[in-house]
């Protein structure tokens, strides 16, 4: 307005100008409450069908938990949760929506639903909230807690939507100031405002609800679809092959589902009874030698009709087999000098007679011990044979590489010193026992020394007879200095139980004084 002193005429202006406003803000105002009347209407006819759209999908469900319990059975229950916790809101939001309306005469009369009165008495005390206000708060923290608890970190989205939706935590005006969530939302707002709100809180819940539900189930068929689920299956032309033909089939994946529960099985006319997790275990006679067909169909119930699987396929069945199975225990090699553990056997004979240079029974089915010391060459071969139930008489051999026992490794006090020269004491050396050791070697071998060469730098090389310093070996190392690496060569040792075998040369240990 004008500063100064006004004419008369001015004021008169000026005064019908702010009549004017006024006027303009009163339509306005009833428009805005038609506005929101408007809406509030809406989206209860949308919550509707949004209900019956979630409790068909619960029914859905529950028809397949009864189908396929081990599979939808979890789901039904989590989803039966969600769905009680969010009956238990809706119907709290809709008795205060009823009890707002109580003294409105006309529900469509929206422009009469301008006052906060009600709201204002009943959720505020004061600055504080009153009893229905905090119960009010209450109720919706306990359904978002709820449904975040039991979706837990399967689906961190919809979880965190629902926080973000149902959150009640105080709120900044636009002066930057904390004021509580419901004085924010519901403090002094006009009935019909105030109502919209609830409604559109009844249809947050409502979608909530449906999230919930539709992420679960679809969570569940990804997990059924996912490739993990499925296996390689080889399927061949036929089941068994004979020597010189090429194997012919193929590879394809076939999905696997512990849940999945038939409800009948037939093979060969006959009813299985043997059905768990998802498999059916087959355990009947092979029947005669030759090709035996497999034919039946698996049944399980989908919906209200039976699906029907066929199976078909054929097996062969075939004589015992008459070639030899010849292993040796100790890899596929024998060694001289030790006695050669064998295990020999023709798959479906009883009894078999086996043959070779050094070899004999060991007691047992099938053992036999091979010494092959004195065999000459590199090879030897064994030859078997036996009789089939029928009579008919088979034979095989098989050849196996003869080695040596390796080189054997001097030790000192049990130490070989392959990572340099043991380190011990003066004293230590003095009674020590040198050794051998045939390090990793299949055989647990006892090598027994008979005598070794002891040299000290600048002093005579010692001969000792027997596996530990002489009193002269003793003297000579008492000349040696601190530090000093001490040579033990020329070992002399021979197997236990078998002396006559001459071993390899035995490699020499070195000794580092340490005083």
């Amino acid at each position: 307005m004008a500063q100064g002193k006004l004419s008369p005429r001015q004021k008169m202006i000026n005064m019908m100008y702010l009549i004017f406003i006024a006027m303009l803000a009163l339509n306005m105002s009833k428009e805005v409450l038609s506005a929101f009347g408007l809406l509030n209407d809406k989206i209860a006819t949308a919550n509707v069908a949004a209900d019956q759209r979630n409790q068909a999908f619960l029914g859905g469900l529950a028809e397949k938990a009864q189908e396929q319990p081990a599979k939808y059975k979890p789901i039904l229950d989590k989803a039966n949760e969600v769905n009680t916790m969010a009956q238990d809101l809706d119907s709290y939001i809709a008795s205060i929506k009823a009890e707002m309306m109580q003294k409105i005469e006309d529900p469509t009369d929206y422009e009469k639903q301008d006052r906060p009165d009600f709201l204002d008495q009943k959720w505020f005390s004061g600055d504080k909230l009153s009893k229905d206000g905090q119960e009010f708060v209450d109720k919706v923290n306990a359904f978002r807690d709820g449904v975040v608890n039991i979706i837990g970190d399967s689906y961190p989205q919809i979880a965190a939507d629902v926080k973000a939706k149902f959150d009640t935590s105080p709120e900044k005006n636009r002066k930057g100031v904390e004021i509580r969530w419901l004085n924010y939302n519901f403090e002094g707002f006009p009935m019909i405002a105030s109502k919209t709100k609830l409604t559109q809180m009844q249809a947050d819940i409502k979608v909530t609800q449906n999230e919930v539900l539709q992420a679960m189930l679809a969570g569940e068929q990804v997990k059924q679809l996912s490739m993990s689920n499925y296996e390689a299956i080889v399927v061949p032309d036929k089941t068994a092959f004979f020597n010189g033909e090429n194997f012919k089939g193929k590879v394809v994946l076939g999905r696997f589902d512990s849940t999945l529960n038939f409800d009948k099985v037939i093979i060969n006319g006959k009813e299985m009874d043997n059905i768990a997790g998802g498999q059916v275990v087959l355990d009947f006679p092979a029947g005669n030698v030759g090709e035996q067909e497999l034919k039946g169909e698996l049944q399980f119930k989908e919906g209200d009709s039976v699906v029907t699987i066929p199976i078909k396929s054929s097996y062969a069945v075939i004589p015992k087999p008459n070639a030899a199975v010849i292993s040796a225990d100790k890899m596929n090699v024998v060694y001289r000098g030790v006695e050669n553990p064998m295990t020999i056997s023709i798959p479906g004979v009883g009894s078999v007679t086996a043959n070779a240079p050094g070899l004999k029974p060991a007691g047992g089915a099938g053992k036999y011990m091979m010494n092959v010391t004195t065999v000459q060459g590199r090879e030897v071969k064994i030859n078997v044979s036996g009789k089939l139930p029928g009579g008919e008489t088979v034979s095989d051999s098989k050849t196996f590489r003869i080695k040596d026992i390796p080189r054997p490794t001097g030790t000192v006090r049990g130490e070989d010193g392959n990572g340099g020269p043991v380190r011990m004491q003066r004293q230590g050396l003095e009674i020590a026992s040198i050794g051998a050791a045939l390090l990793d070697f299949d055989f647990d071998l006892a090598l027994n020394v008979t005598g070794f060469s002891f040299k000290v730098s600048g002093q005579p090389t010692i001969k000792v007879s027997g596996n530990k310093l002489s009193s002269e070996a003793k003297g000579t190392l008492s000349r040696a200095k601190r530090g000093e690496t001490v040579q033990i060569f020329d070992i002399n040792a021979n197997l236990s139980g078998n002396s006559g075998y001459k071993l390899k040369k035995i490699t020499p240990v070195f000794v580092e004084l340490t005083n």
